[in-house]
């Protein structure tokens, strides 16, 4: 466990039954209010929010205040230390709010900083563990780095559904399973909360789900569907675990924007309980009336999205003129104190100092391993042993590097310690094994978000005026549109393809330490203003072939071929191409010039000179790569994407051709291990018949070598689940949507839900993961004849065995079937339960996981009201939603 401190009365969390048990307020004004002032209030970070102390301490403060200091706290100041917060208000004893950027770890701020925090995985392998207990710990070291570190407010955790793996901030999230979700994000706040001083901050409410357009689009939700799916990870997080804040999303909802949206007052502060403070996101206030009336108490600041500053004065003067009333900005201020004096942020100054940074490190590697999803495992290739190998094979375009993580406010730029792939493998198959490593294709950055055909390698470009050894092409930058003065930039890039703007600025990407300088340093000014860029040099094929050649881009491009003008773009983003015919080492002149005006301060310039070709074609990257891999006992070939806030993906393949290098190395050698580090579900089924083994590594953190290779080589066995189904191809998920809506015409039917609604079958389905170990299970107990539990929970009960000679763990998962009504379609299976035991080999173990009412209920739109059908219900247990291995039935009475 992790040797952090635990607040005094915060209790840990039980291992035991898993399902959410879902209470209200439960709030009793005849509690006698303890002596409030000049103390702390002696509550639990689960009690806080409902404790008279509480109530009479922030009373006393808001008698104090005048109507400026009420609208100051509810205003967000910019601070380039602290990132952003509130101001504090000294004469009446109010702390500042310095808050920093989740889920993975604290971001912090100021780069010119020397401090350092921990890189954990993605929340996808979080939530991957099927460990409620981990999840703890982690929001736990999370909460104590960042008071710390100089914070008493947490931005995390997010528990938006991932309605498709296409979203570029699906990483930051538990999945696509709205139970999961919320068990996952009460976890997490616990944890960090289980630190005085610090509040997390669940987000974002609500229905946030695309990055494309998301200041603008409206996501467009039944009433049963919003309180099924979109509401229901805050519903159970709010009741479980008490978030001392929340953060309202970007985007609109039925029309309305997130921040100025009637259901932070009815759904969210009312249905759901929730008694914090209510913040945007940041400059996603829309208004200064509708947004402080509809329930926002606390505005952010920023420089992009549907509006700016919209407290602070526009505040007091609405409410001076009655607009606003006094007891609406009373409630606001209420809102925002209490959960400051009931989490401590009053009594315990945040400080700035060290933390066991190895322990930390530790436990970012658990979560690694834990969170790690072997997909297939084909002929027992796995574990590797060491002694049986001679050469071990190590290929993909970052596996020398740690770089594999998710960009955004999300971003850990500065992590404690790093270990790559390569380093890991190497360190662990031991002086025996000779490790050789290829890339096989240029390093993973931004611009590989963009649509289109693959970016041009940089082993078959020569740039001009360079060096004999120089790859790539001869960059130029300007800032200005005409190409003029003297270059901003002038260097070697590897190819074009650049993608510049908020997911490119500094401080907030992940792109590949192999990526020149233009992906910061232009990045920054091309955020801001106009770009002009102009790259040559010549292009030199390895394989005489037909290559369509051409430019993705978003604003004017044009491709010079030997002199002469092949294809030409203007406009938005698009891609043109133009097929020519290249024989094998003779090289053509190329030139792109490229110019845009960013169309707004969000979104920076945008280009890539792609190329296609046969599938026998590769470049001399990729031809060296596999010539290692036919030359090794094994190969092992680690694959990446980057995803992040501020862009979707426009594909589920993996970027710069990896695809095809899984294949050319897997035909090479039939002993291939292939290691997927994306946040998010990717395509597979290109390939997959080709390799024996597939492990889903997620993002796995900064400690990212280490556990790789502790489940590659057998020292850990693995046990991650999925979160999210893997498609067989886009087909399968909900497109982004590109207008001003996006119909949410799948109603409940999300993920796994509507996959097995429509009886169509994925690559591999939501709860699914394989172990060293095997498991069994036997005698299905359904309690449903005993007197009802409180709320009606129902009892499932189960034998599990461990049927192999190795330790592990499995996760065991209880779904129910369709719900005895004619009145509305349900699905034919949702979580309702899941419990991870660990059972050494030929250990038996009785397993107990509570079925809450609420599973086996749906929101009823005529009486606004949960409704229990009585009848017959189907119950699954199984080792994914897939997988029954045993099948009984409820009796709802």
């Amino acid at each position: 466990m992790l040797a952090v401190p635990v607040a005094a009365g915060a209790q840990r969390p039980r291992r035991g039954d898993q399902a959410a048990r879902l209470k209200g307020p439960g709030f009793s004004a005849k509690r006698i209010a303890r002596r409030a002032l000049g103390r702390a209030a002696q509550v639990t970070p689960t009690t806080w929010d409902h404790d008279p102390a509480v109530e009479a301490r922030v009373d006393a403060i808001v008698a104090q205040m005048t109507t400026a200091e009420k609208a100051d706290l509810a205003t967000g100041q910019l601070n380039n230390f602290y990132g952003f917060y509130n101001n504090p208000i000294a004469r009446l004893g109010i702390p500042a709010q310095t808050m920093s950027d989740g889920p993975v770890g604290v971001r912090i701020a100021n780069p010119t900083v020397d401090r350092r925090s921990t890189e954990f995985p993605s929340a996808t392998a979080m939530a991957a563990s099927f460990d409620t207990g981990l999840v703890h710990d982690v929001g736990q070291a999370i909460g104590f780095e960042a008071f710390h570190t100089g914070h008493n407010v947490q931005l995390a955790p997010s528990v938006d559904v991932a309605r498709t793996p296409l979203w570029g901030r699906a990483f930051e999230g538990f999945g696509e399973d709205p139970l999961l979700n919320g068990l996952m994000g009460a976890q997490y706040i616990e944890g960090v909360q289980a630190n005085p001083g610090v509040i997390a901050t669940i987000k974002h409410f609500v229905a946030y789900d695309q990055e494309t357009n998301r200041f603008t689009l409206s996501a467009q939700i039944d009433d049963r569907t919003m309180h099924e799916v979109y509401d229901k990870p805050f519903e159970i997080a709010v009741q479980q675990a008490h978030p001392g804040a929340a953060m309202c999303a970007f985007n609109k909802v039925n029309g309305s924007f997130a921040c100025e949206n009637a259901l932070l007052n009815t759904l969210l502060k009312g249905e759901d309980g929730f008694r914090g403070f209510v913040m945007s996101d940041y400059n996603a206030t829309p208004s200064t009336i509708n947004a402080a009336n509809n329930g926002l108490d606390q505005e952010q600041p920023g420089d992009q999205g549907p509006g700016t500053a919209n407290f602070g004065d526009r505040l007091v003067a609405a409410v001076e003129a009655g607009q606003v009333s006094m007891a609406r900005l009373d409630d606001m201020a209420r809102r925002i104190l209490r959960p400051m004096v009931g989490l401590g942020l009053f009594d315990h100054p945040v400080q700035s100092d060290r933390f066991d940074e190895g322990a930390h490190a530790q436990l970012a590697r658990r979560v690694a391993q834990e969170g790690m999803v072997l997909l297939k495992n084909e002929r027992n290739l796995l574990p590797l042993r060491p002694e049986a190998l001679h050469t071990l094979a190590v290929i993909g375009p970052d596996a020398d590097n740690a770089s594999a993580k998710g960009g955004g406010s999300s971003e850990i730029s500065r992590p404690t310690s790093e270990v790559s792939p390569l380093d890991g493998i190497r360190n662990r198959a031991g002086s025996g094994v000779t490790v050789t490593y290829a890339a096989g294709t240029d390093g993973i950055n931004e611009g590989d978000m963009l649509p289109g055909d693959a970016p041009v390698p940089s082993t078959v470009l020569r740039s001009t005026g360079g060096a004999p050894g120089d790859r790539g092409l001869h960059a130029q930058y300007w800032g200005n549109t005409g190409f003029s003065g003297a270059p901003v930039l002038d260097e070697i890039d590897p190819n074009v393809n650049v993608n510049f703007g908020f997911q490119t600025f500094q401080g907030f990407n992940a792109a590949s330490p192999k990526a020149t300088q233009s992906q910061a340093a232009v990045g920054n000014f091309a955020l801001f203003g106009d770009l002009s860029a102009r790259w040559t040099g010549n292009l030199i094929a390895a394989d005489t072939a037909d290559y369509p050649l051409g430019l993705t881009a978003r604003g004017d491009a044009t491709l010079q071929f030997d002199g002469e003008p092949l294809v030409e773009h203007t406009g938005d983003l698009s891609s043109v191409t133009k097929a020519v015919h290249l024989v094998a080492g003779e090289p053509h002149a190329i030139r792109i010039d490229y110019s845009a005006t960013p169309p707004n301060q969000y979104q920076g310039g945008q280009v890539r000179f792609s190329w296609s070709h046969r599938d026998d074609v590769m470049a001399p990257a990729m031809r060296d790569a596999v010539a290692d891999a036919r030359a090794a006992d094994a190969a092992v070939v680690v694959v990446r994407d980057y995803e992040t806030e501020g862009f979707d993906r426009a594909t589920l393949d993996l970027p710069k051709e990896q695809d095809q290098l899984i294949r050319k190395v897997a035909e090479a050698n039939p002993d291939t291990v292939v290691v997927i580090e994306t946040g998010a579900p990717s395509k597979t089924s290109t390939w997959d018949g080709n390799v024996p083994a597939i492990l889903q590594a997620w993002y796995p953190g900064q400690q990212q070598g280490d556990a790789i290779a502790d489940v590659l080589f057998g020292d850990v066995n693995p046990s991650g689940r999925l979160v999210a189904t893997v498609p067989r191809d886009e087909s399968q998920v909900p497109a982004i949507a590109t207008g001003d809506t996006a119909p949410h015409d799948e109603g409940v039917f999300v993920g796994y839900r509507g996959l097995q609604q429509r009886g169509d079958t994925p690559a591999y389905p939501f709860g699914f993961g394989l172990s060293y170990s095997t498991f069994g299970y036997r005698r299905l107990r359904v309690d449903d004849g005993r007197p009802n539990a409180p709320q009606g929970d129902i009892p499932v009960s189960f034998r599990l065995r461990n049927t192999s000679v190795r330790p592990g763990a499995e996760v065991a998962q209880v779904y129910i079937g369709r719900l005895p009504t004619r009145d509305v379609p349900t699905p034919p299976r949702q979580l309702a339960g899941f419990e991870r035991v660990q059972l050494a080999p030929g250990e038996r173990q009785d397993v107990t996981i509570t079925i809450p009412r609420r599973s086996l209920s749906y929101w009823d739109t005529g009486s606004q009201h949960w409704v229990t059908p009585a009848g017959r219900v189907p119950v699954y247990v199984g080792g994914s939603s897939e997988d029954v291995e045993l099948a009984g039935t409820i009796t709802v009475r």
